[in-house]
């Protein structure tokens, strides 16, 4: 699965992308790598939306909100699945996901896929450490429509272990949700010896999807350490052999 971060649904730009319409961005990455596609949109507080700045590297553009028409777009361009999450610093709150996944199964039904969850504080200090989830949220994004409940990879976040996440994950599979343990503090970008162990540590917790972010260099995540985190949960003659497939042959 490709996740597609600071994709703006007004502006879509991927660089190296051959010559394409706007509309046709997501259909065409798609086309190439044979893979499922989504993008990540961000929530805010309904009294924050008119706070959306158009500058800097992780500010908010107005195409990366968490809108119902934004989120139109993403289905109307082909997108697998949404992601609703936080990047760095800017203001997402779990209340905001809550509020956000009821609006958008309200509106879409089960037309698209919802990722859902923080795997750092995005801004919000008193959703850090343990408090960027817990169990509350785990079972208020489940009831709010979640399918998949996103939450830290253990040893990403200070005073995140194995065995709260495991306490996490068994929640979110008895709630009938699947997880995604995910590696978005920059550790991405770590040696592939530290990537190897919050690998066996994610498997051990049972969390059902893996997530390497995109600060290995900025706006991609490394594909060695892609590769090591594969092989390190399922082998070499799997790993080689996903990286040979295609779902469109």
């Amino acid at each position: 699965m490709l996740i597609l971060n600071l994709f703006d649904v007004n502006a879509p730009v991927i660089q190296g992308l051959p010559d394409v319409s706007r509309e046709d961005t997501i259909r065409e990455v798609k086309r190439l790598t044979g893979r499922a596609v989504g993008i990540n949109l961000e929530p805010l507080e309904p009294d924050a939306a008119s706070a959306v700045e158009t500058n800097g590297e992780w500010n908010l553009t107005s195409g990366r909100a968490a809108t119902v028409a934004n989120a139109r777009k993403a289905i109307e361009m082909g997108v697998d699945f949404i992601v609703l999450t936080g990047n760095p610093g800017v203001g997402v709150t779990n209340a905001a996901i809550t509020h956000t996944l009821r609006k958008f199964r309200e509106e879409f039904g089960d037309r698209i896929m919802l990722i859902a969850g923080k795997m750092h504080a995005a801004g919000i200090l008193a959703e850090s450490g343990e408090n960027i989830i817990g169990e509350n949220d785990v079972s208020a994004f489940a009831e709010a429509g979640a399918d998949v409940i996103l939450m830290p990879a253990p040893g990403t976040v200070p005073g995140i272990t194995m065995e709260y996440i495991r306490m996490l994950v068994s929640c979110a599979h008895r709630l009938g949700k699947m997880t995604m343990t995910a590696i978005g503090t920059s550790q991405e970008g770590a040696d592939t010896s530290t990537i190897r162990e919050i690998a066996l540590m994610c498997k051990m917790t049972g969390t059902d999807l893996h997530h390497l972010g995109d600060s290995g260099y900025v706006g991609m995540a490394l594909p060695e350490n892609i590769l090591e985190y594969g092989k390190a949960i399922r082998g070499v003659r799997h790993t080689y052999h996903r990286m040979a497939s295609s779902v469109n042959r």
